[in-house]
């Protein structure tokens, strides 16, 4: 079995106030190495100097602990990292709503983590970290509408029946591995109030990135949102 955890940063609406970007990651873990993942992650707390079991939340992570922790987990050879950037000041067409927004940034990345599974030889299994209002009857509703849409990539026979669940990270610990991830990859596209953008925490993690053969990193670790926008990110090349 391959679990992947998924989280998300930065605000879904195309509203003037709600920022450039948003991000969906995944980590990644084949089964055998979940217990490794998660003495990684205590590992990580007695460094931080938290408490054992403590949930480790990105925004709560000054920024020379964010640099420990994406150097840490750039580092760990059994988590691989899927993410999909949505550039929204280069959509076209009427704006979608919330959940509409979020789902199909999901669609990206599942047909990503799919092609994972498969490749690896690999049964698929996904938690979601619990976004405000998004319920699971919506997602098992995408999740169905997804199997009879035209042009849809997902590998599904690595999913068999199963849909994914939700979840909240300080009951599946392993999403805070995915919320630092997506919040790594945030922040090296969405300027902060000065301009500013961190590339660094997203170059830590960049060996940790799904890579197919000779394939541009860009079609499975790194996809953005829409394909003509990732001219605008030269440096990701470098990756």
């Amino acid at each position: 079995m391959l679990y992947a955890f998924i989280d998300e940063a930065g605000n879904r609406s195309r509203g003037p106030k709600a920022g450039d970007h948003f991000v969906m990651s995944a980590v990644a873990i084949r089964e055998p190495d979940l217990t490794t993942a998660s003495q990684f992650l205590a590992a990580l707390r007695s460094d931080l100097g938290r408490n054992p079991g403590d949930t480790l939340h990105w925004r709560n992570l000054k920024h020379p602990e964010r640099v420990h922790v994406a150097n840490r987990l750039g580092q760990q050879g059994w988590a691989t990292l899927s993410s999909v950037v949505v550039c929204k000041r280069h959509l076209s067409g009427t704006p979608l709503n919330d959940d509409q927004a979020y789902l199909y940034t999901f669609r990206y990345l599942l047909e990503r983590l799919s092609w994972l599974a498969r490749d690896s030889h690999h049964e698929l299994s996904y938690t979601l970290a619990h976004v405000i209002r998004f319920k699971l009857p919506t997602l098992r509703q995408y999740e169905a509408a997804l199997r009879q849409t035209p042009g849809c990539q997902i590998a599904w026979q690595v999913l068999g029946g199963r849909g994914g669940a939700l979840d909240q990270p300080s009951r599946v610990e392993h999403l805070q591995l995915a919320d630092a991830a997506a919040s790594a990859t945030w922040a090296a596209f969405e300027p902060d109030k000065y301009g500013n953008t961190e590339p660094r925490y997203l170059q830590s993690l960049a060996n940790r990135l799904y890579r197919r053969g000779s394939a541009p990193l860009t079609s499975y670790g790194l996809k953005f949102h829409p394909n003509s926008t990732k001219a605008a990110y030269p440096w990701v090349a470098t990756l």
